[in-house]
């Protein structure tokens, strides 16, 4: 017989991001440990997107962490990532209310989040939630992972 684990009662939803971006000014996410989880995806989403800003729009870069200091988040190096940042670009102002991808932490610090940067003139809803599969000691209490505050 052939066995099958249940993915929900193995995976803990964080909410990564939910941010208006204003310019170029960077919003960065909740932090989320990542402590007892073999797994970390992102998952990327757009609400109302008024304007991308210029032709590069506004970007996505996932940031890890030993500590919750937010001086000390810095970009996690691509070979960390199943994707390169680069696919979760928005450069469309018709991006409205649309799925723009997934990409995946393989890093080991405990801590990361995700950090969403216009360019002049964007004004934009960028709405992203983590999933944390894989407990080491499933299944875990809760299936709603608490926001860490940067400190």
């Amino acid at each position: 017989m052939t066995s099958r684990s249940d993915k929900a009662t193995n995976t803990v939803v964080a909410n990564g991001i939910n941010a208006t971006l204003s310019g170029t000014t960077p919003a960065k996410g909740n932090i989320i440990s990542t402590d007892d989880f073999n797994h970390i995806t992102f998952a990327y989403f757009t609400g109302t997107v008024t304007d991308a800003g210029t032709a590069s729009g506004f970007a996505v870069e996932i940031q890890e962490s030993v500590d919750t200091a937010d001086a000390n988040f810095t970009a996690v190096a691509d070979a960390h990532l199943t994707a390169l940042e680069s696919t979760l670009t928005v450069t469309s102002d018709a991006a409205d209310n649309d799925a723009i991808g997934i990409i995946g932490y393989l890093g080991t610090l405990p801590y990361v989040r995700a950090v969403v940067t216009g360019t002049t003139g964007t004004n934009a809803v960028v709405i992203g939630v983590w999933l944390k599969q894989r407990s080491q000691y499933a299944p875990p209490s809760s299936n709603v992972a608490a926001d860490v505050a940067a400190t």
